[in-house]
């Protein structure tokens, strides 16, 4: 997966009518910069005002995920926002001019199809990945509806439908590597049961819907009166009574087109996160009340953890031991305190302190209950800096590494006699005759202890 942020490299849009407006509309996906996220844009109102496509701006999901802010609100977006986050894209503008998302042929194909088109363009920023250490779980004990979501190392999704019918009644659907999603999963359309028509005619909705963008599933007996109405009211071909079985004008793509299309849904409600996640996720009877109740709930995780620590394994053999590391910094007993470095890229660094009772400062640093001063952290991160900066030069032997500056600098946790530190340093600002900004974090397990941003100098040695 990649490690940048992207967006499309120009603009396109769809037209179509609305599933339950009936309306024409348009809806048009823009580039946007850095960072953005998804926002969407009602065109069509004074002011054409932007609502951030988060789960928290939810204001319904009876029929659809419907976002709202203040007055304005935008229905039936998961289908596009699904392709989105399929596709990789994390920043994208789109603008509407109409209450709801145009339903095209009821799945995610022709987003797909555009974006393709259209081009992904790379950006600098990282990709801010949310991988997940513990597993989470969403449940509604009324309907039986449970979203799980564990530890895994890419993203997939499992769904598993229960529909209480005889006609169509269990199925399952999964996709391993979201780079399937165009293939397996984006052509399965929405699909509505006949015996959910009337109440959503009576409703006033669907009045965009017919079976050009929607499988129709006649799975319970209804009286020949009561079906050719609903057949009059649709305007479709009228048929028999005592023929169950779908209303379409294709057959199905897959025989489990539906449970297909419920991990679409998943998938588009899983945008409003706000973030691309790592971890498998197993969803029982989905539906779009549950996505967005686990969607606000791994929002609430990932502001609990906004810095996730690295991921160490004490197993794997370290990229610099501490014999390496006596080498390259200058720092003897009591002062070098870096054990080993774990991981190293050009841009940042992962070391390791195992913290210890008979560490020389706690002798007199609270002696009844040992507390690692502070000060000592950030002379650890700066060391882990230096190492990083020494790992861009030819002879790092040769140079040292000098604080010139320290900013910003935040203590969150105590840290005691038995902690492992694992310390991550990022480079802010590459190089430029010998002095570089930092920013330095200090984590034990998933908790972040202390930060700070400095600036170091590079001299060489006399």
């Amino acid at each position: 997966m990649s490690s940048k942020q992207k967006t499309l490299k120009g603009s396109f849009s769809l037209c179509g009518k609305g599933l339950h407006t009936g309306l024409s509309l348009t809806v048009t996906f823009n580039p946007a910069p850095e960072n953005t996220g998804y926002k969407i844009q009602r065109i069509d109102l004074d002011g054409m005002p932007i609502i951030q496509a988060i789960a928290e701006n939810v204001v319904d999901t009876q029929r659809g995920t419907v976002l709202g802010k203040d007055d304005v609100r935008v229905s039936t977006i998961e289908h596009g926002m699904s392709a989105l986050y399929a596709m990789g894209i994390d920043n994208c503008l789109i603008q509407v001019n109409g209450p709801e998302f145009p339903i095209l042929d009821g799945s995610a194909a022709l987003y797909v199809q555009k974006i393709n088109e259209i081009g992904v363009e790379e950006q600098n920023a990282p990709k801010d990945w949310y991988v997940i250490r513990h597993k989470i779980e969403v449940k509604d004990e009324e309907t039986g509806s449970c979203i799980t979501i564990l530890p895994d190392e890419e993203f997939s999704l499992t769904a598993m439908c229960s529909f209480n019918s005889k006609f169509i009644n269990s199925q399952f659907a999964t996709l391993d590597c979201v780079e399937k999603f165009a293939e397996e999963i984006a052509p399965a359309r929405t699909f509505v049961f006949v015996r959910d028509i009337e109440p959503l005619l009576k409703a006033n909705l669907i009045k965009g819907g017919d079976l050009d963008n929607a499988i129709v599933i006649y799975e319970k007996q209804t009286t020949q009166e009561r079906l050719d109405s609903l057949a009059d009211m649709l305007k479709v071909e009228r048929r028999d009574a005592n023929e169950l079985g779908y209303i379409q004008h294709k057959p199905l793509v897959w025989e489990n087109e539906c449970t297909r299309h419920k991990l679409l849904d998943i998938i588009g409600d899983m945008a409003l996160i706000g973030k691309p996640i790592k971890g498998r996720i197993i969803a029982t009877r989905p539906g779009h009340t549950i996505n967005n109740k686990f969607a606000r709930q791994m929002r609430r995780e990932i502001r609990k953890h906004e810095i996730q620590a690295p991921i160490y394994d004490s197993n794997e053999t370290p990229i610099m031991d501490n014999i390496r590391i006596r080498e390259l910094l200058p720092h003897r007993y009591p002062m070098q305190l870096v054990d080993k470095v774990v991981a190293l890229g050009a841009t940042s660094i992962v070391g390791v302190k195992n913290v210890t009772a008979n560490e020389p400062f706690f002798t007199g640093h609270f002696p009844q209950e040992p507390v690692m001063p502070g000060v000592l952290q950030i002379e650890a991160m700066a060391q882990c800096g230096g190492l990083l900066v020494l790992n861009t030069l030819e002879e790092p032997e040769r140079w040292s590494t000098y604080f010139m500056k320290i900013d910003d600098v935040k203590f969150r946790h105590k840290v005691v006699p038995g902690d492992t530190l694992l310390f991550k340093v990022d480079l802010l600002s590459p190089l430029r005759h010998g002095i570089s900004s930092m920013k330095g974090y200090v984590f034990v397990g998933d908790h972040v202890v202390s930060e700070a941003t400095f600036t170091a100098q590079i001299v060489k040695n006399k």
